[in-house]
């Protein structure tokens, strides 16, 4: 009789690349919750301490959320006082989005337990391991941008 756990084909990898995304943005809601925020709002303010500064649709794209979407979510941080906008001296039509102080603030103070997650998920991985992760999933987003 065949083993029918030894002839199963794994799960795909985009199947477990979503697994890993719905756990951490678990993890990451449970974290930030306290101050207020999403896992989304998060990710974005994110992306400003990075790049502060950016349009709408550069931020949407860089947070991972539609250009609609977008909108709300950077209203909803203007209006917690994390980010602000102001309009662009190169091209008065178009709005910039900043980080302000509270918003940096904020992310400095989840800083710890976002790298104690980060740390966790990566803990059973050596320090080699974890730097070929990195790049393999940043050879895939690559691949598909």
């Amino acid at each position: 009789m065949l083993d029918t756990q030894a002839t199963k084909a794994p799960p795909s990898l985009l199947y477990m690349v979503k697994q890993v995304e719905l756990v951490v943005r678990s993890h990451l809601d449970e974290l930030v919750r306290p101050s207020g925020i999403t896992a989304l709002q998060y990710t974005a303010l994110t992306v400003l301490e990075r790049h502060d500064g950016l349009s709408a649709a550069q931020l949407a794209r860089d947070s991972f959320v539609t250009a609609q979407s977008i909108a709300d979510l950077v209203r909803s941080l203007e209006g917690r006082g994390l980010v602000r906008r102001e309009r662009n001296p190169r091209n008065r039509r178009e709005l910039l989005i900043l980080l302000t102080d509270d918003g940096r603030e904020l992310l400095a103070r989840h800083a710890g337990p976002v790298r104690e997650l980060e740390e966790r998920m990566v803990r059973d991985l050596t320090a080699h391991q974890t730097e070929q992760f990195r790049q393999a999933l940043t050879k895939a987003w690559h691949a598909l941008s």
